[in-house]
């Protein structure tokens, strides 16, 4: 079979089980199975494809037709620019993340700070600031050894490893050192609203990163009471966080001490993320 004939055969299964996106990920899912980039497929349809290829070709597109996010079958996704390394173990980096790190490089660029990551995944956030943030360094901290592996991996590729810390543990066990910032991405899904997440998500993406408990706010209140304790005065949070729960964590954070600054919607207009400074 030729090129253009299988991007067709797959793009239609795809779009049958209505994959918005199916005719990209049949795209890149074939330049995966030939070693090629997008690009080079699309100016060579024409050329024809080995049985080897295909059958690889075809595992990678039964999984995807059964929802597996596109991101776990190429092993990256784009994320600041940058190709960062994911798999099962941790949350797929989202643009409106990139929201928060946009907000923060504007605020500290030129600055010498100490982070503190929680909850790292795939280390996103802060590979991402510390790209950026020539002078500064940081600390990741997450209760999955796997995923602790992975963000070690991207921190390696990106040639940040001497400037993060990377810790498995709980982060309500950190004491002694403290942090210009801390930044978090963490679970705010309310529990009995996983179900009514789509497919890609509640059956692929780890449920530890996504479960914030019967109100969505059990670990964004923990990071808030430990962010008090370990960031230094004047230092400042910046979370993500859920639709709906702006007036809530914005109350949380006046009644620990936290001054709202910055709040940033995301593309639909829905408020993501806070950054609030501490003032003690």
């Amino acid at each position: 079979m030729k090129v253009l004939e299988v991007i067709k055969t797959g793009s239609k299964l795809l779009k049958e089980k209505n994959i918005s996106s199916h005719v990209l990920d049949t795209e890149l899912l074939l330049s995966k199975s030939l070693n090629k980039s997008r690009e080079e497929l699309l100016i060579n349809l024409d050329q024809n494809i080995n049985k080897r290829d295909l059958t690889n070709f075809n595992k990678y597109l039964i999984r995807r037709s059964n929802k597996e996010p596109i991101a776990y079958l190429l092993g990256e996704k784009e994320f600041w620019s940058k190709k960062f390394f994911v798999n099962k173990d941790t949350l797929i980096p989202r643009p409106e993340t990139e929201l928060l790190v946009e907000k923060l490089v504007t605020i500290y660029k030129e600055k010498k700070i100490t982070i503190l990551d929680i909850g790292t995944g795939t280390g996103c956030i802060i590979a991402s600031l510390l790209s950026e943030l020539k002078n500064s360094s940081g600390t990741a901290v997450d209760i999955s050894r796997e995923a602790i592996l992975v963000a070690k991996k991207n921190a390696c590729k990106f040639k940040l490893s001497d400037r993060i810390k990377f810790l498995h543990k709980p982060f309500e066990e950190l004491y002694g050192k403290k942090f210009d910032l801390i930044v978090s991405n963490p679970p705010y899904i309310k529990r009995m609203e996983i179900k009514n997440l789509s497919d890609d998500i509640k059956k692929f993406e780890p449920r530890m990163a996504l479960d914030g408990g019967n109100d969505g706010l059990d670990l964004i209140k923990k990071v808030i009471y430990k962010s008090k304790e370990i960031l230094k005065n004047n230092g400042r949070l910046a979370l993500e966080i859920g639709n709906g729960q702006f007036k809530k964590v914005f109350e949380l954070l006046k009644k620990n001490n936290f001054k709202t600054e910055k709040i940033i919607k995301d593309y639909k207009d829905n408020v993501r993320c806070l950054i609030a400074t501490l003032y003690r």
